[in-house]
């Protein structure tokens, strides 16, 4: 669908440079989701691979984020590969509806309810991302960390549309379980594209 340089606005990886790469197409269709452009694979040409690894290059700031829609809806092995080949870092921001291809530095899952995720990519998951968009969503949270490694970064995150009313709750909620931490989209707060 696109691709652009800026600074990653949310989760562990926030405040880097990364060349962002955003794949159209997606079927998990969350309703508060901020680029429903995405959703129809078909309104976007295609791109080859190559060129998408060529334009990364030509960057400052060796990481690449994969997004969507949701790009699991493709295999990335040979985009990753391709880009590894190029020392440039590979992270991928998924809601985990489909079965993992690609090699990565860096995994985030942010499962959705609209599709349930599949059960082997959490065991990957280098960052779970929930977006909380009402009170419900904390347990939704807490059953999915369950299914993550020990090592994998927990946060919550506010949708942006809810988020005076949905932080006060996170912030509580993160103070009495300190497993879990804060994302903010900051760029969205920055003004950055």
């Amino acid at each position: 669908m696109e691709e652009f340089y800026t600074i990653q606005g949310e989760g562990f990886n926030t405040g880097k440079a990364a060349y962002f790469i955003r794949l159209g197409g997606c079927d998990v269709g969350c309703h508060w989701c901020d680029v429903k452009e995405s959703w129809d694979a078909d309104l976007h040409p295609l791109t080859p691979s190559d060129d998408i690894v060529n334009n990364a290059t030509q960057y400052p700031g060796k990481a690449v984020v994969i997004t969507g829609g949701e790009p699991l809806l493709y295999n990335l092995d040979y985009l990753t590969k391709k880009l590894k080949e190029n020392d440039i870092l590979t992270f991928i921001e998924t809601s985990g509806a489909y079965p993992l291809s690609g090699n990565w530095d860096w995994i985030c899952l942010s499962p959705k309810k609209f599709k349930a995720p599949n059960p082997s990519i959490a065991k990957f998951a280098n960052e779970l991302k929930i977006i909380v968009f009402n009170k419900s969503d904390f347990a939704w949270a807490e059953e999915h960390a369950l299914l993550v490694g020990p090592n994998c970064k927990l946060y919550l995150q506010p949708e942006w549309s809810k988020a005076n009313e949905m932080l006060p709750l996170i912030i509580d909620y993160v103070k009495n379980n300190p497993k879990w931490e804060i994302s903010l989209q900051t760029h969205k707060y920055l003004n950055i594209p």
